[in-house]
C-alpha cells in the first residue's frame, strides 16, 4: 500500500538543523507539529469547542496546584509500576483515544501502538481509527489495550465493533458518554475541515479488506458501513442513558466497562451503581461542552464519590510530568493524554510518539524523586497544596412558606 504523506518532513529537518538536539519537552513537540502539519489537520487536533475556555483551563488549572516536597528520603531506587484493573503495568501514563491519526503520520495508529508497547503504556484506540484494531493489536506485544466506543442509533453497528474488539484481544471497552452530539469547534468550521479521501476508517471496513497484507484491492470503494461510520454526528444514539446503555453493553460483552467523560460525583455514583469498572475524568479535551470544569479540578469530587468501589483515571491537559504526579496525588490511578502523543507522532512517527512518552515519564520520575516519593503508593494528596473555594454551586429550594431560596451543595 502506498503511504500518503500529509506532514512536511522537510520542515522537520529544518527544525533539526536549527536546534542541536531533539525536542526536550512537550511544548517543543507541539511547536514542531504546528509547523509541519497541514492547517486543517492541525486545527482538527488542536481545536476546542467555542471559545476554547475549557481546553485552555485543562492545561492551566494544573498550575494552580503546588507541590509539598519532603527531603532526605532515599530515592536511589524508584518505581512507577502500578495496577490497573488488577493488571500490573510499568507506568500510570497511557495514551487516550484520538481519531484519524494518519493525519499526523502515514503509519498513524500503527506507529502509536508500537510506541505504547515499547514504553509499556496502555493505549486506548479510537473507534474512528484510520488503522484497523487488528493491526494495532499486532503491535501491542502483550500490553493491555482498551477499545473506545460510541453507541449508535443502530446498536448493531456498535455491537459489531465490541465483538470485533473482544476477538482482537482488547482488555476493556471505554464508553464515551460526553458526546450525544458533537461540540461546535470553530476552527474546524472556519477551515471547513474534511478528512482527506485517502484516509479510511478501517474499523468500519471488512476486516479481510482492511487487513490484507498487500493493501486494499484496486478500486476498493467505501462500504455502506464505512460511510455510516464517517457521519457519527448524525447517527449517535441521543437516547443513550445509564438505564438503557450500560445494561445493554454488559449484555453483549464480558469485558470491563470504563465510562469516559465523567466530571461529577453524581455520575460517578451512577457508574458504580451500574457495575462499571472505572471512570475517566475527561471533558473530551475541551472539545465538547465549553465552560465545563478542568479535569484536574473535577477529579477530587469524583475520587471522593468513587471511594474504593471503582477505579478513577484522568485525561485532559497533561503536559508535564508534574501534572501526572498531581493527578495521582489527588486520587487518579492512571493518567492519559492524546495531543502530546500526536505532536510526537507528527515529529517522528513511532520514534516521535515514544519520545513524547519518554519526556513525560522522565519528568514524572524526576518529580517523584524531588518530592521524596519512591513508588506510586507513596503519592497522596499530602504532597499537593490545593486551591480552595474558587467555585460554589447552589440548588434552588423553597421554604415552608413557598419563598424561593437556594441551598449550598458544593464548594470547589
Amino acid at each position: 500500500m502506498k503511504l500518503v504523506h500529509l506532514v512536511r518532513f522537510d520542515l522537520i529537518q529544518d527544525y533539526r538543523r536549527m536546534f542541536a538536539n531533539e525536542p526536550v519537552c512537550i511544548d517543543d513537540l507541539e511547536e514542531v507539529a504546528q509547523r509541519v502539519m497541514p492547517s486543517g489537520a492541525w486545527g482538527y487536533y488542536d481545536s476546542g469547542a467555542n471559545d476554547e475556555q475549557t481546553k485552555h483551563d485543562n492545561i492551566h488549572a494544573f498550575d494552580q496546584y503546588r507541590l509539598h516536597p519532603r527531603m532526605l528520603r532515599d530515592v536511589s531506587q524508584i518505581s512507577t509500576e502500578t495496577t490497573v484493573l488488577g493488571e500490573r503495568i510499568r507506568t500510570p501514563l497511557g495514551i487516550a483515544p484520538c481519531a484519524m491519526q494518519k493525519l499526523a503520520h502515514p503509519l498513524g495508529e500503527q506507529a502509536m501502538s508500537g510506541a505504547a508497547a515499547e514504553h509499556g503504556s496502555i493505549m486506548i484506540l479510537s473507534t474512528y481509527s484510520t488503522t484497523s484494531m487488528e493491526k494495532v493489536m499486532a503491535q501491542a506485544k502483550g500490553n493491555s489495550y482498551w477499545m473506545q466506543l460510541y453507541v449508535y442509533e443502530n446498536r448493531q453497528e456498535s455491537e459489531k465493533l465490541v465483538r470485533r474488539a473482544e476477538a482482537a484481544g482488547f482488555k476493556a471497552i471505554v464508553l464515551t458518554v460526553d458526546a450525544p452530539v458533537l461540540g461546535r469547534r470553530l476552527v474546524d468550521a472556519r477551515n471547513k475541515f474534511i478528512p482527506p479521501p485517502h484516509l479510511r476508517l478501517e474499523n468500519f471496513m471488512d476486516p479481510e479488506v482492511a487487513n490484507a497484507p498487500e493493501g486494499y484491492p484496486p478500486g476498493t470503494e467505501y462500504s455502506e458501513q464505512e460511510t455510516f461510520g464517517a457521519v457519527f454526528g448524525s447517527n449517535g444514539d441521543q437516547s443513550l442513558s445509564w438505564e438503557n446503555g450500560i445494561p445493554w453493553l454488559k449484555s453483549i460483552t464480558s469485558l470491563p466497562i470504563i465510562v469516559k467523560g465523567v466530571l461529577t460525583a453524581e455520575d460517578t455514583r451512577l457508574a458504580i451503581q451500574h457495575g462499571c469498572a472505572g471512570v475517566i475524568v475527561s471533558n473530551h479535551g475541551g472539545r465538547q461542552l465549553d465552560g465545563a470544569l478542568a479535569t484536574i479540578d473535577a477529579l477530587p469530587q469524583v475520587v471522593e464519590a468513587a471511594g474504593d468501589k471503582i477505579e478513577v483515571y484522568l485525561d485532559g491537559g497533561v503536559r508535564k510530568g508534574s501534572d501526572i504526579f498531581k493527578a495521582l496525588a489527588l486520587g487518579a490511578r492512571a493518567v492519559f493524554f492524546a495531543r502530546p502523543a500526536l505532536w510526537g507522532l507528527a515529529y517522528g512517527g513511532q520514534k516521535g510518539a515514544k519520545l513524547a512518552l519518554d519526556l513525560l515519564q522522565k519528568e514524572f520520575e524526576l518529580t517523584m524523586m524531588l518530592t521524596g516519593t519512591r513508588n506510586i503508593a507513596e503519592i497522596d494528596e499530602s504532597y499537593v497544596y490545593q486551591p480552595t473555594q474558587r467555585w460554589v454551586r447552589y440548588r434552588p429550594t423553597t421554604d415552608a412558606n413557598g419563598k424561593k431560596q437556594r441551598q449550598l451543595i458544593a464548594k470547589l
